[in-house]
């Protein structure tokens, strides 16, 4: 006689049945980002399910927005589903019958820095950049996001200092082994292997890779003097970065 209860139990039931499908494929998803009022804080997640179809359904958008601005109440950091999180990704179970997963998610900011977000229309691809300075915009904002979303090589570091060193010391590799495959003598491998390295480094550094809206700048050139990217991530679903 206790509906109340009767649901909770019929809910139990659901997820537990839903658990037993965990081992299905979920590679589909969505991205979505979440920022405070003041700008000083923002939230990335990716959300995956099992089909496209899903994850383009309304309410599986609702819900990655819903976590999205759950996960802004968390510290910077990565972010860990709370209970809020999960109540709302098991509603997607239940209802889709799917093997809808919490994918990641991290938060910047949270002090005396300025952040950004943007998502692609698609859903699929999103950045947050965190900057510190002053003159900081929401065109600038809006512009270091997009071309962290669209950049081609994506950008693994903000500036050379922050690329492994096993990367490099493996494109040095490879650069020199090409020189000397080619017959090049000692001395001209090297040059050829610095060569390489720069072009490695404007190719995958954030400040050098030419802006997206105008590849006759470097993202250093639009940046207005005294203001410095602090942190940048790049969610894409199914991705890496």
């Amino acid at each position: 006689g206790d509906i109340e209860k009767a649901k909770d139990t019929m809910r139990a039931k659901g997820l537990a049945k839903m658990d037993s499908r965990a081992d299905r494929s979920s590679t589909e998803g969505r991205v979505a980002a979440a920022r405070s009022d003041d700008g000083a804080k923002a939230a990335i997640v990716e959300l995956n399910t099992e089909t496209d179809f899903t994850a383009n359904n309304d309410q599986f958008k609702e819900m990655v927005a819903q976590v999205a601005g759950e996960a802004l109440s968390s510290e910077a950091g990565e972010v860990t589903p709370n209970a809020a999180i999960q109540a709302a990704i098991d509603q997607v179970r239940l209802t889709t019958k799917e093997n809808v997963q919490f994918g990641r998610g991290v938060v910047v900011g949270g002090g005396a820095t300025t952040v950004g977000t943007y998502v692609h229309f698609n859903g699929k691809v999103g950045a947050v950049v965190e900057l510190e300075g002053e003159g900081i915009n929401d065109e600038l904002l809006a512009d270091l996001c997009m071309h962290v979303t669209a950049a081609a090589p994506s950008p693994i570091a903000i500036d050379e200092s922050g690329v492994p060193a096993d990367v490099v010391d493996k494109e040095r590799e490879i650069a020199k082994a090409q020189a000397i495959e080619q017959g090049k003598p000692e001395n001209i491998a090297e040059k050829i292997v610095e060569g390489k390295i720069r072009k490695f480094f404007e190719e995958y550094v954030l400040l050098k890779q030419p802006f997206v809206k105008d590849d006759k700048l470097s993202v250093c050139d639009i940046l207005p003097a005294g203001v410095t990217i602090k942190s940048f991530t790049r969610m894409q679903v199914g991705g890496v970065g």
